[in-house]
């Protein structure tokens, strides 16, 4: 008869030697039968439960081939341990008249696959309660349940009895910087994909050593994927959100989200990265950019489904029919229900840049007035001085912190002077020191004292208003400054006027302007020659700007 075997090992965790052993024992076996040994098949670090393993998907091929009598292996539970996994095999080895011969059970029959099956699922059932029941205590010590995320580094420990401890891990800087970084641009308005284009370009590794993708950075905010979402980044370490079921027709695991209430959270404050403030800054952002991608909960909105390509895309409306203005060259604007439907007679269209150019002179001619220049300064001042007192307020504390445990020290140190020694004593004037040198480091990265503003804050900001167009065009700025300015504009009407495309604003930016000019006439800007009214729309009357 012709034999093969068949050996397997669980997980890394354990050696590669387990399938020589495996193979030596069922080698000896064969040649006590006086069989023909037929071949080899193994899978190495492959779990029982999952039928889908190479070698074990190898034999089933070749037994429908017939190219072995028998198998043998160690005992059933390397070949399966799913109880219905095991009843299939059996019957298609019946099937093809293949005999089933292990070490520990003998030649396998429907009352071992009954009992055996049972006992393999129930190990299985016990030691996933075991493993998880495991690293929940280890997660409630503060410490990693699972793999190592993108802004720390493995601590490897080991406890009195010299034994390894795992979950061990500490900030990277280089790593954690990158993850404020992302932070902060996303904040500002860069899009993901943007940042981690940029990010590559920089040459900048992503998690593992990958490159660096847009779902990498944004993930899924419901399942607490994806680096904006990882809460480990504000000093909570969140374990158990989902766990994992496997699908009986592919064998492969999918996630199912558990109750919020079976959730384990822990405070881990010394791996915090980011700030309060601006956790809860990307938080807005995020529930900003799901709302302008959705309505009324209908799922997302394919025409927003993409960041808007130019500074005024998906706001230029017809002023005759009330439709879209698309694009309908390289550098035009027309009319879409004209072109598309018929449904219009407004034909007239307008270049891309001169419209942005009428816009942007609208801002650079009337949004720099006195009070408003005025206004901004006296709020700018107020609002950097705020900041700045917080963040030296810390520091000072930190000062008295280390002033009194300087004085607690000289306390104890006469007092040992005296003859005072006890071991309780010994224990505090360590600990003092630990804490002196401590904040001895903190204080010497202490910010320097604020700087005074510029005197000429405004003709500063003047200025660069006056280069706005210039300014919208720096890729760092770009993003974050056309959103500001989408952001005061709810809609542009080009509203055809003896030949010509007169353009009307509806928004903040209508009211500022018309408050801006003192007055609520339209009010006309040259832009290569073409006459452009902006006026302010309904609703925006000067009483009502804030």
């Amino acid at each position: 008869m012709r034999a093969v075997i068949y050996a397997r090992y669980s997980s890394d965790l354990q050696r590669d030697a387990s399938i020589e052993d495996q193979v030596r024992v069922c080698r000896e076996r064969i040649d006590r039968e006086g069989w023909t040994h037929a071949g080899i098949y193994e899978d190495r670090a492959r779990s029982g439960a999952s039928i889908l393993r190479p070698g074990y998907q190898r034999l089933l091929e070749d037994a429908r081939k017939g190219r072995f009598d028998v198998i043998v292996s160690e005992a059933l539970d390397r070949l399966s341990r799913d109880q219905e996994h095991a009843a299939g095999l059996l019957k298609q080895l019946r099937f093809l008249g293949i005999d089933l011969v292990t070490i520990a059970e003998g030649e396998i029959s429907e009352l071992h696959v009954g009992l055996k099956g049972t006992m393999n699922a129930l190990f299985l059932k016990d030691l996933a309660q075991k493993v998880h029941r495991g690293v929940e205590g280890r997660v409630r010590e503060g410490r990693s349940g699972g793999g190592l995320c993108y802004g720390y580094e493995l601590v490897r420990e080991l406890d009195a009895e010299g034994e390894r401890v795992r979950g061990g891990r500490r900030i990277e800087e280089d790593e954690a910087e990158t993850v404020r970084r992302i932070f902060r641009e996303f904040a500002v308005g860069r899009s993901p994909r943007a940042i981690a284009v940029q990010l590559n370009a920089e040459g900048i590794p992503g998690p593992n050593g990958s490159s660096w993708g847009p779902s990498t950075i944004y993930g899924n905010w419901r399942r607490g994927t994806g680096l904006l979402n990882n809460e480990l980044y504000i000093g909570k370490l969140v374990w158990n959100r989902q766990h994992f079921i496997k699908d009986p027709e592919t064998g492969k695991r999918q996630a199912r989200a558990n109750p919020r209430a079976e959730w384990v959270v822990q405070d881990v404050p010394d791996l915090r990265i980011i700030d309060d403030a601006l956790w809860n800054a990307v938080k807005a952002q995020q529930r900003h950019i799901r709302q302008g991608l959705t309505q009324d909960g209908a799922g997302v909105r394919s025409e927003r489904a993409r960041r808007p390509v130019y500074l005024l895309s998906n706001l230029i409306k017809c002023g005759r029919c009330g439709g879209g203005f698309s694009k309908i060259s390289t550098h035009h604007y027309g009319c879409s229900n004209a072109r598309n439907r018929g449904t219009c007679d407004n034909w007239l269209t307008i270049r891309r840049d001169v419209l942005e150019a009428s816009v942007l002179s609208g801002l650079k001619t009337h949004l720099m007035h006195p009070d408003l220049v005025k206004e901004f300064a006296v709020e700018y001042h107020r609002e950097l001085n705020r900041l700045n007192a917080s963040r030296e307020q810390v520091y000072v504390h930190k000062a008295d912190e280390a002033a009194r445990v300087d004085r607690q020290i000289r306390a104890l140190v006469e007092a040992i002077k005296d003859g005072m020694r006890t071991p309780t004593m010994k224990q505090e004037l360590l600990a003092l020191e630990a804490r002196k040198a401590e904040l001895a480091a903190v204080l010497e990265h202490a910010p320097k004292p604020a700087p005074r503003l510029h005197p000429k804050l405004a003709e500063i900001y003047r200025a660069k208003v006056a280069n706005l167009q210039e300014e919208l065009n720096r890729p760092e700025l770009r993003t974050e400054a056309a959103d500001a300015i989408r952001s005061l504009i709810e809609e542009i009407r080009l509203v055809p006027m003896n030949g010509k495309l007169e353009i009307e604003l509806g928004g903040d930016l209508a009211g500022i302007l018309a408050l801006a000019a003192g007055k609520k006439k339209p009010v006309s800007a040259e832009g290569d020659g073409l006459q452009a009214t902006l006026v302010a729309g309904e609703g925006f009357e000067p009483s009502t700007f804030r």
